[in-house]
């Protein structure tokens, strides 16, 4: 179903292709799109890891999904529809990252499988890198950490629509890598996502 509102709108191509941003960057551009139960590291992993890769002279921006819900998003709740359109806009925004040459971290709970292939298919309809990482956690662990103590709210009733607790979340099928966070330390972590960059050529190995 095409739900596009605006009409009589072309596409205006401009002279700089996305191969002379990147050969301006020395890099290529690529989502990096973690997701998980809240609690399971995801944030932890992308923060570390846009240390690392800046360390290395790499341009490299971070989308968390808190912060974008303070801005572009704030007008979302958590239903299934805004869920769907929150992970939407992130995925729009993520590509134009790609476009410009730039490594987007992006991480967010994105428990609907069918809301992050769209976003996949987005990114591999226009050639795009989509990278999807697992950060993967037992629900009794994230909720034992429950860093923002949001699990003892959901369970007290106070948080409807809770990934985990009372909505699902649906774990990636093939992803393109898999972090047990619980199992692994932060820095073997960021090591593994690295490799894996290097492996598919969006760094040079």
């Amino acid at each position: 179903m095409n739900d596009q509102k605006a009409t009589n709108i072309t596409w205006h191509d401009g002279d700089v292709t996305r191969d002379n941003r990147n050969q301006l960057l020395g890099q290529k551009g690529a989502t990096i799109w973690f997701t998980g139960l809240s609690g399971s590291g995801k944030s932890t992993v992308a923060v570390a890891l846009e240390q690392a890769l800046f360390a290395q002279g790499r341009l490299v921006y971070r989308l968390d999904g808190d912060n974008v819900r303070h801005g572009i998003n704030k007008n979302l709740g958590f239903s299934a529809e805004d869920r769907a359109e929150n992970i939407r806009r992130i995925g729009e925004i993520a590509k134009l990252f790609v476009d410009s040459g730039v490594l987007a971290l992006s991480s967010f709970v994105s428990p609907y499988r069918t809301d992050r292939d769209i976003v996949r298919k987005l990114h591999e309809d226009d050639g795009m890198d989509f990278i999807e990482i697992y950060v993967n956690v037992p629900l009794a662990v994230a909720e034992e950490r429950d860093p923002k103590g949001l699990y003892k709210k959901a369970r007290a009733g106070e948080i409807p629509n809770f990934t985990g607790i009372s909505d699902p979340y649906e774990a990636p099928e093939k992803p393109e890598l898999v972090l047990n966070s619980h199992e692994m330390s932060l820095e073997d972590e960021v090591i593994a996502v690295i490799d894996l960059l290097k492996q598919r050529g969006v760094l040079p190995a």
